[in-house]
């Protein structure tokens, strides 16, 4: 199992664009391996003492925090899928985002332990 996850800044206005927009992605990335895509609304996001997730994306007035994440078989696959992706055009933006993309976050990880699922 190998995780990439992402927090995203998102006008509150712009959910229902945003989900249109990650459910149009979610289907791309099934077809290149994804095996599972969690895609969650900001609904407790406290204000930390010395950083936040507000912090890390430079939220703005108004904006919501998306915390998502992708699960892939291995790094491999994503890398395969990634490069393909690319290779074919699926990762080509079409239309308007509905976020600042330069303010969101990435990160892949190695799952250490899990819990509640099969690995």
């Amino acid at each position: 199992m190998y995780v990439a996850g992402l927090v995203i800044p998102v006008p509150a206005e712009k959910m229902e664009a945003y989900r249109r927009w990650a459910e149009d992605g979610a289907r791309i990335f099934m077809e290149y391996g994804c095996l599972e895509i969690v895609e969650s609304w900001e609904d407790y996001v406290p204000d930390g003492k010395h950083t936040d997730f507000r912090r890390a994306v430079d939220a703005r007035q108004g904006e919501k925090i998306v915390f998502t994440w992708q699960i892939w078989p291995d790094k491999e696959s994503l890398d395969r899928a990634e490069a393909r992706m690319h290779e074919d055009g699926a990762l080509d933006v079409t239309g308007e985002i509905p976020f600042d993309a330069a303010r969101m976050i990435l990160g892949c990880f190695t799952p250490i332990h899990t819990m509640g699922r099969e690995n």
